[in-house]
């Protein structure tokens, strides 16, 4: 098992998509240009120093952020007096990103408790063609014209940002030994299906859980990607392609949960007319019940390589969802026995069994779907994140 960590430590993250591989919220937007990105994200654990990951990964030219600054945020966009901090990068107020690269700002002291909401403000003085961003946010954003960074409440001139642009972390320092959990895996670990500016994603709920009882693993970072798939790219980059960057290269990493059924859901949709395009925007050859198997285990093996604990979900039901057929059921109930019964894991997290209505076992029982039989209501989040045994992170 890893030692429990004292550095530096992720306590929030937002796995980065190219704007045109995501869910298309922020897609036909025009390029940004002379504009204060403004954004709000919970922090899971607490700490006393911190630092933001900015990124450009997926971005086609430089990236210039010509002023930041953090605070903590007060509702409606607002930054609370006395708590902004400038944010620099290697002492400068102002760096330019290569494409294709993040950049960390420079650690800044700023008190935040476990559960604190940070507000992370950019200016982008120049013209920023392809935003590298994480699709849906969530979290309500705005885009305020012009240098704005200093501006204690958000304009009425501002624009609502529907997506997380260009920052996919926040690191602290925590006040004692701290180590971060990472989910990884598909849209309801995204959140898919909660009420917006809640913070209902069951992860989310189960920093809650963690920060009640002062827990050293009450650092979660959320690696979920709405339609995100464990084999193949299509709508983000595949869990498998993408595990080292956003899961082993977490500052602090001390478990690794695993949650991803997408795979089976489009590989066993229906082939008719009436998902045709949906399934455009996921390519490659359909993958078998082992296929996944074989995924699963890759995954297991690369995170024991670095130390960490491993843990799993079995995947929730579908029943009813368009994309559900009787094929597609069957290797969901082999790729859940296995992972019940394979010894690959430290321990499962058998979401099937919390979702599954007992009159219907292939379906989500009506107070835990979003209307769609397939993500989670806030009721159904609550749940998941009820039915984890905490004593897994001590």
């Amino acid at each position: 098992m890893t030692e429990t960590n004292s550095g530096w430590v992720r306590s929030w993250g937002a796995s980065p998509q190219a704007v045109h591989d995501g869910l298309g919220s922020f897609e036909d937007h025009p390029p940004l240009a002379d504009v204060t990105l403004r954004q709000v994200v919970r922090v899971s654990g607490g700490g006393h120093r911190v630092r933001v990951r900015f990124t450009n990964e997926f971005g086609t030219g430089p990236l210039s952020i010509g002023a930041a600054r953090v605070g903590l945020a007060t509702p409606g966009g607002g930054v609370r007096p006395g708590s902004e901090r400038v944010l620099t990068f290697s002492g400068a107020s102002a760096v330019t990103v290569p494409a294709g690269a993040p950049v960390l700002s420079d650690p800044v002291d700023l008190v935040l408790p476990a559960l604190a909401k940070l507000s992370i403000s950019l200016y982008l003085p120049g013209r920023v063609e392809t935003c590298t961003c994480h699709d849906p946010g969530l979290e309500t954003g705005w885009m305020i014209p012009g240098d704005a960074v200093a501006v204690p409440t958000v304009p009425e001139n501002a624009e609502v940002l529907p997506v997380r642009a260009l920052i996919s972390a926040v690191e602290l320092l925590s006040d004692g030994p701290a180590r971060t959990i990472v989910v990884v895996g598909d849209s309801r670990v995204d959140g898919t299906g909660s009420t917006p500016d809640t913070n209902h994603s069951w992860p989310e709920l189960l920093a809650e859980r963690l920060a009640s009882q002062g827990a050293a693993a009450g650092y979660i970072s959320n690696q979920g990607i709405s339609g995100n798939r464990l084999l193949n790219n299509g709508i983000g980059v595949a869990v498998l392609a993408r595990f080292d960057r956003d899961v082993l290269a977490t500052p602090g990493l001390g478990h690794v949960v695993l949650s991803s059924g997408g795979d089976i859901a489009i590989s066993f949709a229906p082939r008719d007319d009436s998902l045709a395009d949906f399934l455009r925007m996921f390519p490659g050859a359909p993958v078998t019940a082992d296929d996944v198997i074989a995924g699963y285990r890759q995954l297991a093996a690369r995170a024991r390589e670095r130390g960490v604990r491993v843990y799993a979900t079995t995947i929730p039901p579908y029943g009813d969802a368009e994309t559900y057929t009787p094929e597609g059921e069957r290797a969901r109930q082999t790729v859940n026995e296995w992972i019940r019964a394979g010894g690959a894991f430290d321990a499962v997290l058998d979401f099937d069994a919390v979702w599954r209505d007992p009159d219907r076992p292939s379906r989500i029982r009506e107070e835990f779907h979003s209307g769609d039989y397939l993500h989670g209501s806030d009721a159904g989040y609550q749940a998941l994140a009820d039915s984890v045994d905490l004593s897994l992170f001590d």
